[in-house]
């Protein structure tokens, strides 16, 4: 039988599915448990293949060694899932197959409404474009999602663009939206209707990549000119 990890190594893949890709003296940092500590619960998640070792130039020890950094595994993403992945893909494989395509797009609009909804009451009466994303941040995470966000300039050929970072470090439909990308899209549509800009998506949990991302301007580049 499959044994879930223990609490202190599921705050560990939470913080890693949030943060990641993460060191383990930021992870310490993070949760406020020591560097063996830490390093006890990445090691029993390496060994369980929840987790893995990611490529981060930017986190260096020493003199140009780069430290390691980890980020959450497949197999880590489908423990932090529910188990019902293989019915929910059995349904969306027979609903596109009898309405189409159409139809599964419709259903992944609907199901994003019900937390459209939700979130909208919450980010109501805040103007304030970075205090929206910081609102929606706060209810992604709540939800399950490991949200972050940072500020992000973005060149563009008429100039820098200014915007923030949102990034998931965790999709509960990940498996699905691999099969039917019409989620990733229903939810980049969701994000600019609850922030009021046309949101642009970068990566993808679904495609492969280690993080969902999505950059969100907050200015466009010719924002404060005078013509």
């Amino acid at each position: 039988m499959d044994t879930p990890p223990a609490p202190s190594r599921q705050r560990v893949l939470r913080a890693i599915s949030r943060h990641g890709p993460v060191t383990t003296t930021a992870l310490g940092d993070l949760l406020g448990i020591t560097d063996t500590a830490v390093r006890r619960q990445v090691d029993l998640l390496l060994e369980a293949g929840l987790i893995a070792e990611h490529d981060n130039p930017l986190a260096r020890r020493g003199r140009g060694r780069p430290a390691r950094a980890y980020v959450v595994s497949d197999a880590g993403h489908r423990r932090l899932t529910s188990d019902y992945d293989q019915l929910a893909e059995e349904a969306l494989r027979f609903l596109a197959e009898t309405g189409g395509s159409e139809a599964v797009a419709a259903f992944a609009r609907q199901r994003t409404r019900d937390w459209e909804d939700r979130y909208a009451a919450e980010l109501a009466g805040i103007d304030d474009p970075h205090a929206r994303v910081t609102a929606l941040v706060t209810a992604l995470t709540r939800d399950g999602f490991d949200a972050t966000a940072r500020p992000l300039g973005i060149p563009r050929r008429s100039g820098a663009g200014t915007g923030i970072q949102l990034c998931q470090g965790h999709c509960p439909v990940q498996h699905v939206a691999a099969q039917f990308p019409q989620f990733c899209d229903a939810e980049a549509e969701a994000f600019s209707r609850l922030l009021g800009v046309h949101v642009q998506r970068l990566a993808t949990l679904a495609h492969g990549d280690h993080v969902c991302t999505t950059y969100v301007p907050t200015e466009s580049p010719t924002e404060g000119t005078t013509r």
